[in-house]
C-alpha cells in the first residue's frame, strides 16, 4: 500500500513538472506582431505645382510608395525615407519604368531630385526641406494634371 501511494505521488509529481516545463516553453514561444502605421496622401497637380509631405517619424526608416494614375503617362516607384530631423533627408529607392534605376542621396536642400513617379520622368518627389519631401509636377503648362498616390509606411 505505501508503495501504491508513493508511486501515485510520484506520478502525479512528474506530472506537475512536465506541465510546468510545457507552459514555460510555450511563453517563450509567443510572438509579438505590430501593425504598422501609414498614411496615404492622393494628388492632383498642375502643370509646375508642387504638394508639400511631412516625413511622419524621425531617425526611422519610412517606405514612400508611389504611384502616377495619369492616363499615358503611369508609373510606380518606391524609396526607402531617413528623415534625420533638422538636417536632412537621406533615401535609397527605385526609380520608375522607363529607364528604372536607383535613386540615392541625402540632402535638405529644396529641389533636390528624390525619385520619378510617372514612366517620362516629369513628376517626381523632391525634397522641400530637411522634415518634409515634395510631389513636383515638372509637366509643361497645357498639358494634363498629375494624378497619383503616395503611401508611407513606417
Amino acid at each position: 500500500m505505501f508503495n501504491n501511494k508513493c508511486a501515485r505521488a510520484a506520478t502525479l509529481l512528474l506530472a506537475g513538472v512536465v506541465a510546468v516545463l510545457t507552459f514555460a516553453v510555450v511563453a517563450q514561444a509567443v510572438q509579438t506582431i505590430t501593425v504598422a502605421n501609414a498614411s496615404l496622401i492622393s494628388y492632383n497637380l498642375a502643370p509646375g505645382a508642387n504638394l508639400v509631405v511631412t516625413v511622419p517619424v524621425a531617425n526611422q526608416p519610412v517606405l514612400v510608395m508611389g504611384c502616377q494614375l495619369t492616363a499615358g503617362d503611369r508609373g510606380v516607384s518606391q524609396v526607402t525615407l531617413l528623415r534625420v530631423p533638422a538636417n536632412f533627408l537621406e533615401w535609397v529607392g527605385l526609380e520608375s519604368t522607363a529607364g528604372a534605376v536607383i535613386t540615392q542621396g541625402f540632402s535638405a536642400v529644396a529641389g533636390t531630385h528624390i525619385l520619378f513617379l510617372d514612366f517620362a520622368h516629369q513628376v517626381d518627389l523632391e525634397v522641400q526641406n530637411a522634415d518634409q519631401f515634395r510631389v513636383h509636377n515638372g509637366r509643361a503648362a497645357g498639358t494634363p494634371n498629375a494624378t497619383g498616390n503616395v503611401k508611407m509606411i513606417w
